[in-house]
């Protein structure tokens, strides 16, 4: 599914050259569950914004399914972006005074789907994540856990192939992380990629895979050993 090939990423201020990332180079597979680890300045959130085709590399290749993603416009990024990929935040970042329902339907405003059949991929997305009984609940009255839920719920309407979660227990306590690493290993066991960034050890072994970033460098890819159980960490 994704082909990093030697991508490096520079920052230019003036006269001033900063440099993100450095000829990091890894493949990951349709339905892997791969967590990119690194502390703040490592790399990795610059690393998620090109793997997410939100910004450029300035050197290197990234193919996404077999092409070339620096033949493709703006316009073709955003559409494939849009068709592929979803994206759970550490904020949610939700529409708090809108109940559970509209913010999980918005991703499908802004596609083809007809309105009738809305409403079916909605109620899937939100049973999916075990909160049939707020569908009509206003989202800013939710707690943290549920907020994320939503969240998820919400990258799931448009049927990704691939799930982005950015720092998502961050804003969170450890037996609402556990649910939500649940769901994610849950969506991971049905067949959907997951990449998950994050500067927590903990969370990053709930991973099946473990990429870790320093400096802008690409330092360790491993097999997670001693992975943890989402499920398990909740019931203790």
């Amino acid at each position: 599914m994704i082909d990093l090939r030697k991508i490096s990423k520079d920052y230019v201020d003036d006269e001033n050259i900063t440099t993100a990332l450095k000829d990091v180079s890894f493949k990951i597979e349709k339905g892997e569950f791969v967590s990119i680890m690194g502390p703040s300045g490592s790399g990795k959130s610059t690393l998620l914004h090109i793997l997410s085709l939100f910004d450029r590399q300035t050197n290197g290749d990234y193919f996404f399914n077999g092409e070339n993603t620096a033949s493709l416009s703006d316009e073709q990024l955003a559409r494939l972006r849009n068709k592929t990929m979803g994206f759970v935040f550490q904020a949610f970042n939700l529409l708090g005074r809108s109940p559970v329902f509209e913010n999980v339907e918005l991703p499908l405003l802004y596609s083809d789907v007809p309105k009738e059949k809305r409403r079916e991929i909605v109620m899937r997305s939100i049973e999916a994540v075990g909160l049939t009984h707020k569908t009509n609940t206003i989202s800013g009255k939710l707690s943290g856990g549920e907020k994320q839920r939503v969240a998820i719920a919400r990258a799931l309407v448009n049927d990704p192939e691939l799930i982005f979660a950015d720092e998502p227990t961050g804003n969170l306590d450890s037996r609402s992380g556990a649910q939500v690493m649940s769901i994610l290993n849950d969506l991971n066991e049905k067949g959907k990629t997951i990449i998950l960034v994050t500067h927590e050890t903990y969370t990053a072994r709930f991973a099946k895979r473990l990429i870790q970033l320093k400096d802008g460098e690409l330092v360790n890819d491993e097999i997670v050993k001693d992975r943890r159980n989402a499920k398990d960490e909740f019931i203790k």
